[in-house]
């Protein structure tokens, strides 16, 4: 669970709030420099707030609540060496992942989890956005965490693929996990919505 009241990073965004149980989708919906992926990367623990307050999981410190809030796609801060196959990422996202158990079964969990029918050798250059958008969900899967955070799920996408999109970021909800993506325009189904149109930017 998220709880947020008056997250602020200055000169960023401010006033941000939210409360998004388990099974739940919200959507940070804005327009550039908005402060989209600001509030993504705050509320998973990666960028320290100036004002408010944050809970995730039960926890406070950014350190904690990195643990429990993996970033899936986010453009300039995961972004993808495209000179590797899929299977590497995998492996270098799994690095340091200790459970006992076969690479290759895993790998095959995770990306049909994103449901991303490709080949480990696959080049992630060929992809296009949408596949490394799910990409970006199956490495974070591979974390195992109660949180997912997406960012700019509709850019490059026309809409039958954006919704295609919303869609698995839907399932992973109904799954049991908090789902926190960015967008400019929302999507017609979600549980809760920052819009970030809507309040004063400094």
């Amino acid at each position: 669970m998220i709880v947020a009241s008056g997250l602020a990073v200055e000169g960023v965004f401010r006033g941000v709030g939210v409360e998004a149980g388990a099974g739940t989708l919200t959507v940070v919906a804005g327009a550039a420099r908005s402060g989209r992926t600001s509030v993504l990367l705050t509320l998973a623990g990666r960028m320290k707030a100036t004002a408010g307050s944050l809970s995730v999981g039960g926890h406070t410190s950014p350190r904690a609540i990195r643990k429990v809030a993996a970033l899936g796609l986010v453009d300039g801060v995961t972004d993808f060496d495209k000179a590797l196959t899929v299977g590497e990422h995998l492996r270098e996202r799994r690095g340091l992942w200790r459970r006992p158990r076969r690479r290759e079964v895993v790998h095959a969990e995770v990306l049909a989890g994103a449901g991303l029918d490709v080949a480990e050798r696959e080049q992630v250059r060929v992809l296009g956005r949408e596949g490394q958008v799910r990409l970006g969900v199956a490495l974070a899967l591979l974390d195992a965490p109660s949180v997912i955070v997406v960012d700019n799920v509709d850019a490059g996408l026309p809409g039958e693929r954006q919704e295609a999109v919303w869609g698995l970021l839907r399932e992973l909800s109904a799954r049991g996990l908090t789902v926190v993506a960015s967008c400019v325009r929302p999507p017609d189904r979600f549980d809760q919505l920052i819009d970030l149109t809507a309040e004063e930017t400094p």
